[in-house]
């Protein structure tokens, strides 16, 4: 069966980042040839479901994750701080040269009956699974393996430097704001380094997500989403 061959530590934290980002570009490329005559709007939430769906039956294979309950104040502190100061970077760092290809449309969940719910997906799905994908992925995974192919022996605080700044570099180009994306990857990949505890840049990223949702919706800036 082609998912039970997902486990194994590499592929595991590879496979929904891989799912997002594959969903993400079918859509966009049926969209553009005029395909899909549905509402699209739903379609996030869809993707958001089926990469936390796949999270959870990878589950055991995410050993970092243990140790979440043992967690101190001053580690819940840190890391919503951080998260709070990426949000601050996010919504300021936005000058013509720190974009990749201009400010996109975003998503605008217009204003019908069904805008609350769709806000609401997209909030959770920012704050609860692109966190934890993202954060397995570049910084569990990419950061440790970019020091040795073996990455579960890494211990995060021996990380290098120069696979600090590769994979910060490698996910700033994954976003459109990319230079605030540089600021950001670097900002939980020096929280892990510190902490050694990959749920502190989970709780950032989710923060940052978190109440740049919420900024988005009071707003109306949905060029950020």
């Amino acid at each position: 069966m082609f998912l039970s061959r997902l486990h194994t530590p590499i592929l595991s934290r590879v496979a929904p980042f891989a799912l997002y980002m594959l969903f993400m570009a079918v859509v966009d490329l049926v969209v553009r040839i005029g395909f899909v005559d549905a509402d699209t709007r739903w379609l996030y939430g869809i993707k958001v479901g089926l990469v936390a769906l796949l999270l959870w039956y990878l589950r055991r294979q995410y050993v970092e994750l243990q140790g979440l309950a043992a967690l101190g104040a001053r580690s819940w502190l840190s890391a919503i701080a951080v998260g709070m100061l990426v949000f601050i970077a996010w919504i300021n760092l936005d000058a013509p040269w720190m974009l990749i290809g201009g400010q996109s449309e975003g998503f605008d969940p217009g204003s019908g009956p069904d805008a609350r719910l769709l806000m609401a997906t997209r909030v959770m799905g920012a704050a609860l699974v692109v966190p934890l994908m993202e954060e397995l992925f570049w910084r569990s995974f990419l950061m440790r393996w970019i020091r040795n192919q073996h990455f579960l022996n890494v211990d995060p605080r021996q990380v290098s430097v120069l696979a600090l700044v590769v994979s910060s570099a490698l996910f700033a180009i994954e976003h459109t704001e990319w230079f605030a994306g540089l600021v950001a990857g670097l900002a939980y990949g020096l929280l892990y380094i510190r902490s050694g505890k990959i749920w502190l840049p989970i709780i950032a990223h989710a923060v940052t997500n978190g109440v740049l949702g919420v900024w988005i919706i009071y707003t109306g800036n949905w060029c950020y989403w």
